[in-house]
């Protein structure tokens, strides 16, 4: 019984230190490498700098010839990608074409 319930709190306090870097869980998808460290919290707020706000809820590293990806949901619900260089400086945005956002967004590369 106590192990099973430290395996729990151990579990619990996982996924609080993983999601809390920026307040929300960045997960990637299709094998892709999500971003950490510093590199997450660099390439998260030149995101959300880019798109005035919303939540991170997607980061990886090499995304379609970008140095680094943030997918960012916005206030109304509609996610974009933020495409980023080596030095964190946007390259490109557009609204996510995975059918997780309405679309939209702009592209500015």
């Amino acid at each position: 019984m106590n192990r099973t319930r430290a395996l729990i709190v151990a579990g619990a306090v996982a996924v609080v230190v993983i999601g809390g870097t920026t307040g929300a869980a960045m997960v990637a998808s299709d094998g892709d490498k999500p971003l950490t460290g510093s590199t997450l919290e660099r390439a998260s707020k030149a995101a959300l700098d880019h798109t005035g706000g919303g939540t991170v809820v997607e980061t990886e590293a090499g995304d379609d010839g970008a140095a680094y990806g943030v997918e960012v949901r916005l206030p109304d619900g509609q996610v974009v990608e933020v495409a980023l260089d080596a030095n964190f400086q946007v390259v490109g945005s557009s609204g996510d074409e995975d059918g997780s956002g309405e679309g939209g967004g702009s592209d500015d590369g």
